[in-house]
């Protein structure tokens, strides 16, 4: 195999508008077709995509012969489900995340999985962008001395009962769609599982959904708090604190493809009055590009790629963590 041969079960928009056309543009990628619980809605994708075959129903195109991987931009609830479907039909597996609503979920995907010998991985896209690998270089090689704390910010307003991120039962609410990206790069910079986790959630009173929810994860004598929002402004942002200095990320997560980014990196000086503080400004790319791209080298060269099962099951064995700390369960 040369190429590796991608299916999408789902006409979600973050898939037309965002990771398909991404995945079209990755290196050893062609996707080639798309399903739908309507003919028409698929039909209608791929017209508008370029993608030469439309499915009716997901497994139709599991049984595809000739589709190698699936991306899975379902909503929540269906990720297991359908995951489980893919892996047991031989395709490999990249699925938005969270990867499932609970660890349980998860710890049955990843057995399937492995049981196949087939590729799954979570879709955290963000950490594949030149920025981050640049903060993170810059981290693990004490630029700014050991590292202490980490602080992050997500939040978008929005109130639709019917929004599938405002239904409970569909792993909706501001933790599991954007908190897990906040819960994500802690583990990934602390390099390890937290020791300790306190919250605090906030619900809507008619849907159930936390609407805001903030954590602190304690890695031992180093901490990372969040907070995540549905309720609020759109923003986002990441601090990075070490002993001599701290890293800013300007846009950490939904890093648009079109414009150039930057990161502060603040080492002495006189904080906060006058810190030192540089710029490191980096090219546009397609982060969901680097993505697709990442998760084919896994498929064709076998390369390690992060955000394994093991380590989706560990990230939603922590958002766990975080609503059993603010006296509650994912759907109470």
């Amino acid at each position: 195999m040369e190429r590796v041969r991608w299916g999408v079960l789902s006409t979600a928009d973050i898939g037309r508008q965002k990771v398909i056309p991404a995945i079209k543009a990755a290196r050893r990628s062609e996707v080639v077709a798309i399903a739908s619980r309507s003919l028409e809605n698929a039909e209608a994708v791929a017209a508008e995509l370029g993608i030469e075959r439309a499915y009716g129903s997901y497994r139709q195109l599991l049984s595809d012969p000739d589709i190698d991987a699936v991306y899975i931009p379902l909503p929540n609830h269906l990720h297991a489900e359908w995951t489980i479907a893919a892996a047991r039909e031989g395709k490999h597996v990249l699925c938005e995340k969270p990867i499932a609503l609970s660890s349980a979920e998860a710890e049955a995907m990843v057995a399937t999985a492995e049981e196949a010998g087939v590729v799954m991985r979570e879709a955290f896209m963000y950490r594949f962008h030149p920025t981050w690998a640049a903060a993170r270089r810059l981290i693990d090689g004490g630029g700014i001395g050991d590292l202490v704390a980490v602080d992050s910010w997500f939040s978008y307003y929005n109130d639709d009962p019917e929004n599938i991120r405002n239904i409970l039962d569909y792993g909706g609410g501001a933790l599991m769609d954007i908190g897990c990206y906040s819960i994500h790069l802690s583990r990934m910079l602390m390099g390890s599982e937290p020791s300790n986790v306190e919250a605090s959630m906030h619900r809507d009173p008619t849907t159930g959904v936390d609407i805001y929810t903030a954590g602190i994860l304690e890695f031992g004598d180093r901490v990372a708090t969040f907070a995540c929002s549905t309720r609020t402004e759109a923003d986002q942002r990441v601090d990075i604190y070490g002993s001599r200095g701290r890293v800013s990320i300007e846009i950490p997560f939904n890093i648009p493809p079109g414009i150039p980014t930057r990161i502060a990196v603040t080492v002495g000086g006189d904080p906060p009055v006058a810190p030192a503080t540089r710029t490191l400004e980096f090219e546009a790319v397609d982060q969901y590009t680097l993505q697709a791209e990442a998760f084919v080298a896994a498929v064709l060269d076998g390369e390690s790629v992060p955000d394994s099962g093991h380590d989706a099951l560990d990230n939603l064995r922590t958002i766990e963590r975080v609503f059993a700390a603010a006296g509650s369960s994912g759907r109470t």
